[in-house]
C-alpha cells in the first residue's frame, strides 16, 4: 500500500515562500510599510532605517490607526481591509489590497508594533519574531501606527547573504521613498538614514515635491502637462528638453497616483521628444495617469509596478500628444508659418529693383573644347593616388623611412606601410598578407587594459583642468559616484564632493582631454546602474570597461601614419588583442593566397 505524499505546508514555511515574492530586501518593506500609511489617511510619515535597513527599519505615521483586534489580525496572511468581494479587484483604489505585506514581513524579521485609534484610550504594542506572537499588551501612545522591523531575514541566512552593499541597498530605499513621495505631496514626509536626516519634506504641490526630492535646479526645468480626455486625465511635469541627460533616473510613471513601469508609454514620451534631444539622451518625466480601475489590471505582478490597459494603444495616443502640447505651449517644438511673408525677410539686395537694368551677362567659349577627349594618365609612382582619388575613403602615407627598423610589422626588407580606410580600418602589411584592424575596438581594448592596470595601482597622473567643472545629480547617481569615486581618482580623475549631490571635477585622465567630462561622468553612471554589482572585481571591469568605450578613437577620425601605428604596436602588446572587451572581434588578416584566389577568378 502506497503512502500519500502531498501534505499542507506549515503556516510558517508557506509565508516564508510568499515573502520571498513580496519582500525582496530592505526596500521592499518600506515600500508596504510606508503605502499602508498613506491607506491609512496619515498627513505625516516619517522613515527611519539603520545599516540600510538590515538591522533596523521604522515608519511612523499619524493615520487612523488599529483596534486591538486588527492589529493582531493584520499579520495574517490575506488579512485586509481593502477589498471583500472579486468585484472590488476592478476598483481598486488604495495602494496595497492583497494582505500578503505585513504576514510576510513577520515571517523573515523580527517586527514591533505599536498603533492607537483615535476613540480607544490607550494603544495597543505586538512583538513578532519570525510569525511567532511574542507578545501583545496595552500602550500608551499618540494616535496612529509605529512599525519597527529589526534584523530582516534573521531565519533566511541565505536571503540575507544576497543582499547588495549598504550603498547599493539605500539606493533601493531611497527609489522606493521617490516613488511613493512625488504623487503624494499634500503628505508630509522625513527620512533619515543612520542618524542623518536625508530629506524633510514639507506638504506642498507636486511641483514642490519635485524640487525637493531633486533639487532647487528643477524649478526652472519643469514644464507641466494637463491632458484631460472622456477616457483619462494625464498630467504632472516633463523636464524641458535642453535639460535631458544620458542616465536613467528621472523617469517616472504613475497610474491613479501609483508607480508603474511600462516601456510602451516610454516610448510616447521619447517619441514626443524626437529630434529636441540628443540620440543617446533621456527625457525627465513625472506624469500621473488618472484612470477608470475597471479599465486596467493591476493584479499582475506582486509588487504592482506592472499594469495591463483595455486600450493602450489610445493611451499611448494620448500621452504622446500631451507631452508633445507641452513642449509646443513653451516654444520649444518647431513650427511652421504659413502666414509669413513671401519674402522670408530676407533681402536680395539690390539687383532685385524693378528700376535697375538688366545686364547681358558675358560668356567665353573654347570652339575647340571636346567633351569626349580622353587625357592619357602618365604611369608614375607620386600619380597613382590622383589617379584613384577616393575622396576621403583612404588615407595613408607611402613615405616611409627604409633604415628605421622600429615598429615594423614586417621583416627587415619590406617597408612599413599604414593606410587608413574610411577613417575607421588601419589596414597594415604582415608576413602573411595584410590586416585590417578597427581602430575604435583596437584603442578600446589598449585603454580598457590600461584602466585595469591603474585601478590596481596607486593614483595615477592626472591633467589640471584650468576651469573645473560642477556637476549635480539626483541622490542615487551622487552614491553611486561617491561608491566608484576611489577608482576612478586611480585612473586620474580629481573629484571633490561639496555637498550630498553636488561635485568638483578638479583634474582627468589624460586620455579625456578635450572630451565632454560631464557627459563621460554621466555614462559611467549610467553604465554602472546597467550593469550593477556588489562584486568589487565585476566593478572595476564594468568601469574600465565604460571608460575605455567612451575615451577610444571613435570610428570617423583621421589618423596620422603615427598614430595608426602606435595603436598596432599598442594592440598586440596587450594581454587579449583579439577581442574587444565586449567581445567583438579586432582585426582580420587577409593572406596572400587568399588575394591570389581573388585575381585569378
Amino acid at each position: 500500500m502506497s503512502l500519500d505524499i502531498i501534505k499542507l505546508l506549515p503556516d510558517s514555511v508557506a509565508n516564508q515562500i510568499a515573502a520571498g515574492e513580496v519582500i525582496q530586501r530592505p526596500a521592499s518593506v518600506v515600500k508596504e510599510l510606508i503605502e499602508n500609511a498613506i491607506d491609512a489617511g496619515a498627513t505625516q510619515i516619517d522613515l527611519i532605517v539603520k545599516d540600510a535597513g538590515r538591522t533596523f527599519i521604522t515608519v511612523i505615521d499619524n493615520g487612523c490607526g488599529m483596534s486591538e483586534t486588527d492589529a493582531r489580525l493584520c499579520f495574517e496572511r490575506h488579512a485586509t481591509s481593502k477589498i471583500k468581494s472579486a468585484d472590488d479587484l476592478f476598483a481598486i483604489k488604495t495602494m496595497g489590497f492583497r494582505g500578503e505585506a505585513l504576514a510576510s514581513i513577520a515571517a523573515v524579521a523580527q517586527v514591533e508594533l505599536t498603533t492607537r485609534r483615535k476613540e480607544d484610550e490607550v494603544g495597543t504594542k505586538i512583538r513578532i519574531d519570525g510569525s511567532k506572537v511574542m507578545e501583545q499588551l496595552p500602550k500608551p501612545m499618540s494616535v496612529g501606527t509605529n512599525f519597527t522591523v529589526k534584523n530582516l531575514f534573521f531565519n533566511v541566512p541565505a536571503r540575507r547573504n544576497f543582499l547588495k552593499s549598504n550603498e547599493a541597498e539605500l539606493r533601493h530605499i531611497n527609489e522606493e521613498f521617490f516613488r511613493i513621495t512625488i504623487m503624494n505631496p499634500e503628505i508630509g514626509f522625513t527620512f533619515v538614514s543612520n542618524d542623518k536626516e536625508l530629506f524633510h519634506l514639507y506638504p506642498g504641490t507636486l511641483k514642490q515635491r519635485i524640487v525637493g526630492l531633486f533639487g532647487k535646479d528643477y524649478d526652472g526645468k519643469l514644464l507641466p502637462v494637463n491632458q484631460i480626455t472622456e477616457t483619462v486625465t494625464i498630467d504632472g511635469f516633463i523636464v524641458k528638453p535642453e535639460y535631458s541627460k544620458k542616465t536613467r533616473g528621472e523617469q517616472y510613471f504613475f497610474v491613479n497616483r501609483r508607480f508603474i513601469k511600462h516601456a510602451y508609454l516610454h516610448h510616447a514620451v521619447e517619441n514626443a521628444y524626437k529630434e529636441l534631444i540628443p540620440q543617446d539622451c533621456l527625457p525627465g518625466y513625472f506624469l500621473n495617469i488618472q484612470i477608470d480601475p475597471r479599465e486596467i489590471d493591476i493584479n499582475i505582478h506582486p509588487t504592482k509596478t506592472e499594469v495591463n490597459f483595455i486600450d493602450v494603444k489610445l493611451i499611448y495616443a494620448i500621452m504622446h500628444s500631451a507631452v508633445r502640447k507641452a513642449i509646443g505651449q513653451n516654444n520649444l517644438a518647431p513650427t511652421l508659418d504659413f502666414d509669413i511673408n513671401p519674402n522670408m525677410g530676407i533681402d536680395f539686395g539690390a539687383a532685385s529693383q524693378m528700376n535697375r537694368p538688366v545686364i547681358t551677362p558675358k560668356t567665353d567659349f573654347d570652339p575647340t573644347f571636346n567633351p569626349f577627349k580622353i587625357n592619357p594618365i602618365k604611369h608614375q609612382q607620386q600619380n597613382w593616388r590622383i589617379a584613384y582619388d577616393t575622396s576621403g575613403d583612404v588615407v595613408g602615407n607611402t613615405n616611409f623611412d627604409e633604415d628605421n627598423e622600429e615598429n615594423k610589422p614586417l621583416d627587415e626588407e619590406q617597408k612599413s606601410l599604414f593606410i587608413q580606410l574610411k577613417q575607421s580600418y588601419i589596414v597594415t602589411a604582415v608576413k602573411s598578407g595584410i590586416i585590417v584592424v578597427d581602430q575604435h575596438l583596437a584603442h578600446e581594448r589598449i585603454l580598457y587594459e590600461k584602466y585595469l592596470k591603474e585601478m590596481g595601482t596607486e593614483m595615477n597622473v592626472s591633467q589640471q583642468e584650468l576651469f573645473p567643472h560642477h556637476i549635480s545629480l539626483n541622490i542615487n547617481d551622487a552614491s553611486i559616484l561617491k561608491e566608484i569615486k576611489p577608482e576612478l581618482e586611480r585612473i586620474g580623475f580629481r573629484i571633490e564632493a561639496m555637498n550630498n549631490t553636488t561635485f568638483v571635477i578638479n583634474g582627468t585622465p589624460v586620455d579625456c582631454k578635450g572630451s565632454d567630462v560631464i557627459s563621460i561622468i554621466d555614462r559611467i553612471l549610467e553604465d554602472y546602474k546597467n550593469n550593477m554589482s556588489g562584486n568589487q572585481s565585476d566593478r572595476k571591469l564594468n568601469l574600465a570597461r565604460s571608460l575605455a568605450s567612451q575615451m577610444a578613437v571613435k570610428s570617423g577620425k583621421t589618423l596620422s601614419t603615427l598614430e595608426m601605428q602606435d595603436i598596432i604596436d599598442r594592440l598586440f602588446g596587450c594581454a587579449v588583442a583579439e577581442v574587444s572587451p565586449n567581445g567583438r572581434k579586432i582585426f582580420t588578416i587577409i593572406n596572400v593566397d587568399d588575394i591570389k584566389t581573388r585575381l585569378n577568378k
